[in-house]
């Protein structure tokens, strides 16, 4: 199914050109089934907090995810998911079936967190839950585990069929890992037209174009030696410096707005030694890929011009290593999908403003595929620290957005 014959099914059965669609989100929460799922939503609260702390108790770092992901395969299962399974990189998948089968409505939320080795202590403190990966992305996990839940208990069936994912390898150099197998694979490349992203807290935000970035390794080496007797020998940390003095010197755009960050720094063994290697990890970002690029060559110019003044004798040697690579994307005008997000919004009285910023839904987005990414509700603050930490309040309000935009999308089956 090619991005055309998507939106044609999307404006189908999400009721464009033929029912003003805030009349039919008005319509969709009059239902007395979808009200029976709100009030599921309201009533479990408290199970959807303990959740949020199991979840979130369980480590997740980049390519680790695994015991997280088994965690997230038995819910699905508990909760009747059909065909609920994990693929080949730990994605977990499952379903509910439609009346019209082949075309997809995706809500997805990423497993992992920013934590590599971190031990993961997770605590009530008072109305507040504190924890790594509270909010980003423990509440997108527990919004997707309570749509499946709430629809299942109301016996909501819907006219296109839904896809739950909790996906790998959103954070960091996970770069997208998961949701790029997922849309790579030959089952669901053509069938999903319309996805969701739940990612951390609030419902202020909608997130619309897709943040591009590429990121480097960049190591320069050295024949090492004494700091004493071999004084002089070239210093691999001294021209890592010298990079990253220069690089912070380029002049960046305000439009497109474009970024550069020096993230981590490593190198060395001993006070008393010129050090080997050293190297940095680099982020470049842009809402313009050509500007990343440019940015691109200009550091790796810089590269070659410190590593050059130090002459050939010295050894000295650098090496650039891509660890990640996130397309730059935008939802296009007039799609469906934030037209309905937008009467549900104005239904339920929310305040929403459209974002920029990279999410899993930079993959699909740059396939044409319509994509959206919100939060799950709630309040969350200090997102990839140690002090994390998520309010619930809120949440409810959250979730009966999610599961309206979702009808909206699919159709309800009366």
């Amino acid at each position: 199914m090619n991005s055309e014959d998507r939106v044609e099914t999307l404006n189908e059965f999400g009721n464009s050109g033929q029912r003003q669609t805030r009349q039919e989100v008005a319509r969709l929460a009059g239902v007395e089934r979808v009200r029976e799922a709100f009030a599921w939503f309201e009533t479990h609260e408290r199970e959807l907090a303990d959740q949020q702390l199991e979840v979130t108790a369980i480590p997740a770092p980049p390519f680790r995810e695994r015991q997280r992901c088994e965690w997230m395969l038995s819910k699905f299962v508990e909760r009747g998911l059909q065909q609920a399974k994990m693929d080949d990189v730990g994605n977990v998948i499952g379903s509910l079936p439609g009346m019209v089968e082949g075309s997809y409505v995706l809500i997805s939320a990423h497993v992992d967190t920013v934590f590599s080795e971190t031990r993961l202590e997770v605590r009530r403190d008072g109305e507040r839950l504190v924890g790594p990966g509270i909010a980003d992305n423990g509440a997108g996990l527990v919004a997707l585990l309570a749509i499946a839940s709430a629809m299942q208990t109301a016996a909501i069936k819907t006219r296109l069929p839904l896809l739950f994912l909790a996906n790998v390898g959103e954070e960091g150099e996970g770069n997208l890992r998961g949701m790029r197998h997922f849309f790579e694979a030959a089952q669901w490349r053509t069938q999903v037209h319309s996805m969701l992203a739940l990612d951390g807290a609030g419902t202020d935000t909608i997130v619309t174009e897709a943040l591009g970035s590429r990121r480097f390794e960049v190591s320069i080496s050295g024949p090492g030696g004494h700091s004493w007797s071999d004084f002089g020998t070239v210093n691999p940390i001294v021209l890592l410096a010298r990079v990253i003095e220069r690089l912070s010197r380029i002049a960046l755009p305000d439009n497109p707005r474009t970024t550069v960050n020096v993230g981590i720094i490593e190198g060395g063994t001993s006070v008393n030694a010129i050090p080997e290697s050293a190297l940095m990890r680099v982020d470049l970002r842009s809402t313009d890929p050509a500007r990343i690029a440019t940015v691109e060559r200009e550091l790796r110019n810089i590269l070659k011009e410190v590593v050059d003044a130090a002459g050939a004798p010295s050894g000295a040697q650098f090496r650039v290593r891509v660890i990640g690579d996130r397309p730059a994307a935008e939802l296009t005008d007039g799609a469906f999908i934030l037209e309905a997000l937008r009467a549900v919004d104005s239904h339920l009285g929310i305040k929403s403003h459209v974002h920029c910023a990279s999410t899993d839904a930079n993959v699909p987005l740059s396939l044409g595929v319509q994509a959206l990414a919100i939060g799950a509700g709630g309040t969350g603050a200090r997102a990839h620290t140690l002090q994390e930490w998520f309010l619930a309040r809120g949440r409810t309000l959250a979730l009966k957005r999610i599961l309206l935009t979702v009808l909206t999308l699919a159709g309800l089956l009366e």
